[in-house]
């Protein structure tokens, strides 16, 4: 992103010789504004880093996914990791981030993790904020959207490949909307690369050129019927979306990433069992904020036709909410299409009248300014990071709250085998440190639905679970304390209790391993107050 983006060297870069000059200290205090508005997703992520380390098992996965394919030197066909799914054809379709993420958990462990959900968020809301700076000419108020729009996001901010669509939406939307604006075309050539990126980094891409299609339409429509007008000429747009298209091919797995795509799409069971892909339930102020920005978007583009008297329809940005709309609130995890999309729309057709171009600072002024937002989008994260004592001992202790850490380490200790039958919100966790099949995971593709209920309902000790075959052939049983099941397996004399503490209880099967000598206690490493392990 170039200094205009945060520094507040921004808008109006066509009306340099003729806008009036920003007082230096003026735009300094402008610019650090933007670093702090930059900086604030981060500091609400580092308020609630337990929650942010402890509530996404998925990652492990994508980590365990990233250590195949360094050590097979190939890109995985089918699964190698569940015991249910093994052979069957599954594809790591966000390779690219799987490697990132092991590196960055490699180099700096839980903190790594940590790191790069700060580094994507303050990325993000830097593109959103040059985003909405150049549709809307009032400094102050697109601070103000940047940030709502932000606070909005905050419940997306897990170490999940999501983030890069996000990033990459916004810097599509941002392209667009530019070009459309103004007719220059250069930032087209830029989207090429950003789908070969997008396709390796998270299958959502679909969306994007999504809306790249409709800006096609538009111009597409324009030649005809001149009340459509737009910047984008259709020749122009055409050979973008074809070029995305082709960049989109690039990947491990070629075209079979868009069948791979549609497989994820088309699992309307599935969206009604997993949380995040459920429908907002507007339980949480972020969600009621959402929709009151969507219809804040749709009355300001009302007010935009009424106002022009049909001269000009906005077609692209009505066709972009409808589409954004659908797929916000079909699922709460893509609330991020409908938040920058309604940012966009506000920010450009809000006006509160601006006769002349906005004032911009000097040269030295613009670069000071960068540098000064530059500073304090990094320095202050890091700051408060070490005010906190954020470090590897402390994320595991967090994350040993609602993840089995010292269950993981007594079945190391006493070399547990499997089969092992888990939770499914532990897969990736007992997949990665484990290094053993699990029964299931977070892959809703490859389990699919039958037996994603079945594996809850045996959770919940639904009557059938005796007689469910991969209970039976378990000989390691791994899950939340809590959980119905749990107290039935205590009464089962085909598995006895090994380890058991406020958030995990293994079970071993008798068929498989010595009876365990319950009167001597073993310490579990590292010790908890309510652990109770026996030893074997």
């Amino acid at each position: 992103m170039d200094a205009s983006a945060t520094g507040e060297i921004a808008s109006n870069h066509s009306h340099l010789d003729d806008s009036p000059q920003l007082p230096l200290l003026h735009h300094l205090a402008r610019s650090l504004a933007v670093g702090f508005v930059l900086v604030v997703p981060a500091v609400f992520a580092l308020m609630y880093m337990d929650h942010l380390i402890t509530a996404d098992g998925d990652i492990w996965w994508h980590m365990r996914s990233a250590q195949w394919i360094l050590a097979h030197h190939a890109f995985p066909h089918s699964d190698h990791f569940t015991s249910f799914g093994a052979g069957k054809p599954w594809a790591a379709y966000s390779w690219l981030y799987d490697l990132l993420l092991l590196e960055s958990f490699n180099l700096y462990g839980l903190v790594g993790i940590f790191g790069y959900v700060i580094v994507m968020l303050t990325l993000m809301t830097a593109a959103i904020y040059h985003l909405i700076r150049r549709l809307q000419p009032d400094f102050w108020l697109a601070l103000l959207i940047t940030l709502v729009t932000s606070y909005c996001l905050l419940p997306l901010s897990t170490a999940r490949p999501w983030l890069f669509s996000i990033l990459f939406f916004i810097v599509q939307l941002d392209i667009l909307f530019e070009v459309r604006k103004t007719g220059r075309t250069r930032g087209l050539y830029w989207l090429p690369l950003v789908y070969a990126l997008w396709a390796n980094l998270h299958i959502q891409f679909f969306d994007g050129l999504v809306v790249l299609g409709l800006a096609f339409g538009e111009s597409v429509i324009a030649l005809r019927w001149p009340q459509f007008q737009t910047g984008l000429k259709a020749l122009s747009a055409g050979i973008a979306l074809v070029a995305c298209f082709l960049a989109t091919m690039i990947n491990p797995y070629g075209w079979h990433i868009y069948k791979i795509g549609i497989d994820l799409a088309t699992q309307p069971q599935v969206l009604s069992l997993i949380t995040e892909l459920q429908s907002m339930a507007f339980r949480s102020l972020q969600d009621f904020v959402l929709l009151f920005l969507a219809l804040l978007a749709a009355a300001a583009l009302s007010w935009q036709t009424a106002r022009l008297a049909g001269r000009r329809f906005p077609l692209f940005e009505t066709a972009l909410l409808a589409f954004a709309a659908i797929v916000s609130f079909h699922t709460r995890r893509d609330i991020w299409v409908l938040l920058s999309v309604s940012a966009a729309i506000l920010a450009q057709a809000i006006r509160r009248g601006h006769p002349r171009p906005a004032p911009l600072a000097s040269r030295t002024g613009r670069i000071l300014g960068f540098s000064l937002t530059c500073a304090t989008a990094l320095l202050l994260p890091l700051l408060i990071m070490r005010g906190l004592g954020l470090n590897n001992a402390k994320l595991e202790s967090y994350l040993a709250q609602s993840m089995p850490v010292r269950a993981v380490q007594v079945c190391q200790l006493y070399h547990y085998r499997g089969p092992l039958y888990n939770d499914f919100s532990w897969g990736g966790y007992l997949m990665f440190n484990l290094r053993m099949p699990v029964s299931v995971d977070g892959r809703t593709d490859l389990a699919g639905t039958p037996h994603l209920v079945h594996s809850f309902a045996n959770w919940m000790a639904d009557p059938r679970w005796a007689s469910d075959p991969s209970l039976q052939s378990a000989g390691l049983i791994i899950g939340p304390t809590d959980m119905p099941l749990v107290q039935v397996l205590l009464l089962d004399p085909r598995f006895q209790l090994a380890y058991r503490d406020s958030t995990a209880v293994v079970f071993v099967a008798t068929r498989y391993h010595e009876p365990l000598v319950t009167s001597n206690l073993v310490p579990a490493p590292p010790p908890q107050s309510s652990s109770t392990p026996t030893q074997p």
